[in-house]
C-alpha cells in the first residue's frame, strides 16, 4: 500500500526551507551545522514573525495565515512567482493578480542582494511600500519595524497625514535638495498610477497623500519622471553625522526600487558607514 505525500501548507512550508540554504539567505554558515536547510528561527527572523507561529504553521495548527505573512514568507523562503501563487492557495488566498503591484522579490534578486553583505540596501514596490531591508540598512537608520507595516512607506515618511510620520529613518536625516527629492517620488507615483491603473492600494494611497498640502501642490504639476539619486547626511546616534549617496536601482518587470547607500572609497564616511553596520540595530524583514 502506498501513501500520498503530504502537500498541504505545513509540509510546503517544510519542503522550501529544507532546501533553502543559509548563504542564500545571506546568513552564516555556523561551525558543525547539520541542517542543510534553514532553521526554523531563521525563517521566523527573515520573515518578520515568530517561531512559535511557524512551528503552529508547519504543524498544521495554523492554516489561514493572513495576506500579509503569506508574502513575508514566500520572500523569506525566494520561492518563485508559480511557487508563490501556491503558497497563497494553501492558505485559502487569492494570489495577487496580474496588473497589481507585486510586494514578491524574485529569488535571483535575493540572492543580488544577499551578496552585497552589509551595504544598507532596501527594496520598495511600485508604490513606494517598503517590502524589504537588510542589516547594513538598519544599522544605518535604524530597524523600519519601529512603524506599523502599512506606514513603511517612502511616500507617506515624505508627505505624513493624520497618522504621522512612518518614522522610516530613527535618526535625522537631511538632504542635499529636499524638493527635488520631493518632487521625484511624486512624479514616480504618477508614473505608477499609469502603469498599474486599477491599482486600489495605489489608490488609496494617492487619496491619503492629497490631504498634505506639499503633496497636493506637487502632484498639480503633472510631472511623470522616476527617482533615481540624491546624498543624504544621517545623524547617527553612535558614529555621528554620516554622509552617503542614495541610488536607485529599478527592476523592469516588477518595478521593484532597489535603494542603495554608499559612501565615497576611502573616506571618513566610508569608515563610519561600516561601523553602522556593527553598531546598529538587527535587520528585520518586515511581515
Amino acid at each position: 500500500m502506498t501513501t500520498t505525500p503530504d502537500s498541504g501548507l505545513g509540509a510546503m512550508i517544510r519542503t522550501w526551507r529544507d532546501r533553502l540554504p543559509p548563504s542564500a539567505a545571506g546568513l552564516p554558515a555556523a561551525p558543525g551545522r547539520r541542517a542543510t536547510g534553514l532553521r526554523r528561527e531563521e525563517l521566523a527572523d527573515l520573515a518578520g514573525m515568530s517561531v512559535d507561529y511557524v512551528v503552529r504553521l508547519e504543524q498544521g495548527r495554523a492554516t489561514t495565515p493572513s495576506a500579509s505573512v503569506v508574502a513575508s514568507l514566500a520572500r523569506a523562503l525566494q520561492l518563485s512567482t508559480a511557487e508563490r501563487d501556491h503558497l497563497y492557495r494553501l492558505a485559502q488566498l487569492a494570489p495577487p493578480a496580474d496588473g497589481m503591484i507585486s510586494d514578491h522579490l524574485p529569488p535571483g534578486v535575493q540572492r543580488v542582494l544577499a551578496r552585497l553583505g552589509d551595504v544598507p540596501v532596501a527594496v520598495f514596490a511600485a508604490d513606494w511600500q517598503l517590502v524589504w531591508w537588510n542589516r547594513g540598512w538598519a544599522g544605518l537608520l535604524g530597524a523600519p519595524s519601529a512603524s506599523p507595516t502599512h506606514l513603511r512607506n517612502f511616500a507617506r515618511d515624505r508627505f505624513p497625514v493624520d497618522e504621522g510620520p512612518a518614522r522610516l529613518a530613527l535618526w535625522p536625516v537631511t538632504e542635499a535638495d529636499r524638493e527635488a527629492t520631493d518632487a521625484a517620488v511624486v512624479s514616480d507615483l504618477r508614473r505608477a498610477t499609469g502603469r498599474y491603473p486599477g491599482e486600489k492600494r495605489l489608490a488609496r494611497l494617492i487619496r491619503d497623500l492629497s490631504e498634505n498640502a506639499r503633496f497636493a501642490r506637487l502632484w498639480a504639476t503633472g510631472e511623470v519622471a522616476a527617482h533615481r539619486e540624491d546624498a543624504k547626511t544621517i545623524d547617527h546616534p553612535t558614529v555621528g553625522r554620516v554622509t552617503v549617496d542614495c541610488d536607485v536601482l529599478t527592476d523592469g518587470d516588477l518595478d521593484l526600487k532597489i535603494v542603495i547607500m554608499t559612501a565615497a572609497p576611502g573616506s571618513e564616511d566610508e569608515t563610519k558607514l561600516r561601523l553602522t553596520a556593527i553598531a546598529g540595530q538587527p535587520a528585520t524583514t518586515p511581515g
